[in-house]
């Protein structure tokens, strides 16, 4: 039979950044949630629930003698015999840090798939760059770039990507300050307990995390059948099965217990665990990842079949 999948060339990152961008304007959720984000909150997403400098009205509290009569609203304390002050909520750039993986396994792309597994990560790590930073937040990859506020984060961190050395494991996330967002965007095809060795530290220190698996459709559904020959991108191990549709129930069971062990260690940390096949537009996973990050995760859909 045909080959199901094959290994793809490392994309581009600057091709990845137009995708992107291409994405934020032709797709509608993803194009109404940029849009959302850049008009309604300047400052960044997210507010503190303190009284200082904003945009978001928070509270009217009594005036207090000494306060500039500047502050005062007139219209609410028309109401009453009180005078008061509006207080608006204060808000202050966000540090997120954007990471995903580049590693070999990254590279695979089957028939029935959209592209690769590495455009995929790219496409969506770019694109919420590109609207991370225009609500001002601060954008950094870890081991690749320092945090910025500017708003051509996207670009920069495409550039920065460019000159990066190709990354083989999960990111060092010691230099990560608490009161910060990490994304982290692979296949999570590593050994067992990988993934939460890795960003255990991190969610122990109160730093949120949100974790985005990306697989490709072959790797869910198993359609191979006959004398296939399966080999290990990361060292080259060889596997032949003689009639490949017979592991393919226990494949699938496997495929799905494993997923699920995941996601429940990730939670069990506090951070938020999302899975997207490269079947599907990057604009579902852009969107969940918003919700995720703004704190308004959207409802879980049925799994594709």
């Amino acid at each position: 039979m045909a080959p199901i999948g094959q290994m793809t060339q490392p994309t581009a990152r600057i091709d990845a950044l137009a995708r992107a961008r291409q994405r934020a304007a032709l797709l509608p959720d993803c194009l109404a949630e940029a849009r959302r984000v850049a008009n309604t909150v300047i400052a960044g997403w997210h507010g503190r629930r303190k009284r200082g400098i904003g945009e978001t009205f928070w509270q009217f509290r009594p005036y207090v003698d000494g306060e500039s009569l500047s502050r005062i609203d007139w219209r609410r304390s028309a109401r009453d015999d009180h005078l008061y002050v509006r207080d608006r909520e204060w808000e202050a750039a966000h540090t997120i840090w954007l990471w995903a993986d580049r590693s070999p396994s990254m590279l695979f792309k089957s028939e029935t798939a959209l592209v690769a597994k590495e455009s995929r990560a790219l496409v969506l790590m770019l694109a919420l760059a590109e609207i991370l930073s225009r609500s001002g937040e601060r954008i950094g990859c870890p081991g690749v770039m320092e945090p910025v506020a500017s708003r051509n984060a996207a670009e920069r961190l495409a550039l920065a990507l460019a000159h990066a050395a190709q990354q083989t494991t999960l990111p060092d996330l010691t230099q990560v300050g608490r009161m910060s967002d990490v994304v982290l965007i692979s296949d999570f095809l590593d050994e067992t307990g990988t993934l939460e060795k890795a960003i255990g530290p991190a969610a122990r220190r109160g730093i949120r995390g949100h974790a985005i698996e990306i697989s490709d459709p072959a790797e869910e559904i198993f359609p191979y059948a006959g004398r296939t020959e399966f080999r290990d991108p990361e060292t080259g191990q060889k596997l032949v099965a003689g009639r490949a549709e017979n592991i393919a129930a226990d494949y699938r069971r496997a495929w799905l217990a494993r997923r699920d062990a995941l996601a429940q260690g990730v939670r069990r940390l506090g951070w938020s665990y999302l899975s997207h096949r490269t079947d599907r537009p990057a604009s579902e996973a852009l969107a969940a990842a918003h919700g995720q990050l703004s704190g308004n995760p959207t409802p879980k859909k049925a799994p594709t079949p």
